[in-house]
């Protein structure tokens, strides 16, 4: 029995737990907060829980395989509903626009919103983002340690189809002429905390993961966190709580166990960090882990962070989705002021409504800025008189905020940074890190290493870590 000590209790470190414990490892899971979950979490509002991290449920594959290799049935622990409206989109010129699982039906409504022209290159757009998905997924996105030389020979002739030295922008405009529509898909970047402007145009696959199905969790995302704690307890590990970590020991060239910041120490044959990348790389976790990832943050640029609100309300006027966008009127001019630091005058603002008179709003912003709160309170109000000019009226009668300076302290050395290094070019993706460091016994996981920020990619790089351990030799 191989002894694991997981720091961090995000999705990543919960996969990898349950994973080793059911093959009956000893696996004890460190998390410096009351509970798990990481960045997919609730607030409290009204009474209840509130999502109030990732909203949107994906690539129900990758987690019923997880669920497999522990022996389990993923269908027997959740209850998933399809949605049929993948998302609804909405301008304030009073144009509206809903995206289908259906890729007809969406290119229909498009054909409606925007003419046949688009209607037509819709469907081109959504048969290049499935053949992206289809060369990058076995040949990237499950590889334990990817690289550029190692995809060209898995993926063969067929790489230079994902336009992998194009930007996301730029390229959207050979499918949409319709700035609307361009902006639309262009937002697919900001699911990787990235610009559409500088963020390479093989993220057009995440239109594909989309089309593949989007589902609502009954009882909300962070049941998702519960199942998988639920059963890596069941197998066995020990979790503690309120228990950072700041050090990783290593003894003999390689890494023994972890310290606690109550002075205790955790023994282990193997260390999995499922802690953001830049707080191994700022010396959060000691010399050794410091060491063991020199070089990896080299040029990382920060991706975006949020400021989000969980909100008790009525609304009134808008027929809302369970997944709604309010785009800004000039998309170059936000991220101008993104990449300036600012929060954006006219943001886009994405709505999650789950039912209940239970509301989540997003807004991309800044990492690092640290506008004070009475001043988010006054975004606020510029948020919701954009909403209003969309039809959309609020009437908040609780409410919870959550900006970068809350997840600066949430995650240490991040400075807000919600998805890790931001994709600024082709070789960003291939600068991601894969499981093993210089340091033996001392693997990573979660959003900030490969393959990349979300669940589902969250959820890869704990299993990725779990088989390296398996077939240590």
């Amino acid at each position: 029995m191989t002894k694991i000590a997981v720091i961090g209790s995000g999705i990543g470190g919960l996969v990898a737990a349950m994973l080793l414990a059911a093959r009956g490892h000893g696996v004890v899971v460190c998390e410096a907060a009351d509970r798990p979950g990481g960045k997919l979490r609730e607030m409290v509002v009204g009474g209840t829980g509130v999502d109030a991290g990732p909203t949107v449920f994906t690539l129900r594959p990758v987690f019923e395989a997880i669920f497999a290799e522990a022996g389990l049935n993923f269908a027997d622990e959740l209850e998933l509903v399809p949605l049929d409206c993948l998302a609804r989109h909405a301008w304030e010129d009073g144009s509206r626009l809903d995206l289908f699982a259906d890729v007809t039906r969406s290119a229909a409504a498009i054909g409606e919103f925007a003419g046949a022209a688009a209607a037509q290159g819709y469907l081109e757009f959504a048969a290049r983002a499935k053949k992206i998905f289809e060369t990058l997924d076995a040949s990237f996105m499950q590889i334990p340690q990817p690289g550029l030389r190692g995809l060209v020979l898995r993926a063969g002739p067929g790489v230079m189809g994902i336009s992998p030295f194009s930007n996301m922008w730029g390229e959207l405009a050979r499918y949409f002429k319709d700035p609307r529509l361009r902006q639309l898909f262009a937002r697919y970047a900001t699911y990787c905390g990235s610009s559409p402007f500088s963020a390479p145009a093989t993220l057009m696959l995440i239109a594909h993961a989309e089309q593949r199905g989007v589902w609502r969790i009954e009882g909300g995302m962070y049941r998702l966190a519960e199942v998988f704690y639920a059963h890596a307890a069941r197998f066995g590990t020990k979790f503690i709580y309120g228990a950072r970590v700041t050090e990783v020991l290593a003894q003999g060239g390689r890494a023994t166990g972890v310290r606690l910041a109550g002075g205790e120490t955790v023994a282990a044959d193997v260390v999995i960090a499922n802690a953001d990348l830049a707080a191994l790389d700022a010396g959060l976790l000691g010399a050794a882990a410091k060491q063991a990832v020199a070089g990896m943050m080299k040029g990382a640029v920060p991706s975006l962070s949020a400021v989000t609100w969980a909100f008790a309300a009525e609304a009134e006027g808008f027929d809302l989705a369970h997944h709604n966008v309010f785009f800004s009127k000039n998309y170059p001019l936000e991220f101008r002021e993104l990449a300036g630091g600012k929060l954006a005058g006219d943001p886009t603002v994405y709505i999650c409504a789950p039912g209940g008179g239970k509301y989540f709003l997003l807004v991309n912003a800044a990492a690092g800025s640290a506008p004070q709160k009475d001043a988010v309170q006054n975004y606020l109000g510029r948020v919701l008189a954009k909403l209003e000019r969309s039809g959309l009226r609020l009437k908040i009668h609780e409410q919870e905020s959550t900006g970068p300076w809350d997840f600066a302290q949430k995650f240490p050395a991040t400075g807000g940074a919600l998805y890790g290094r931001a994709l600024e070019g082709w070789k960003d993706s291939f600068n991601r890190p894969g499981a093993r460091t210089k340091l033996p016994g001392l693997l990573l996981a979660g959003g900030s290493v490969h393959p990349g920020p979300g669940l589902p990619m969250a959820a890869i790089s704990g299993r990725i870590a779990a088989h390296c351990v398996l077939t240590a030799k």
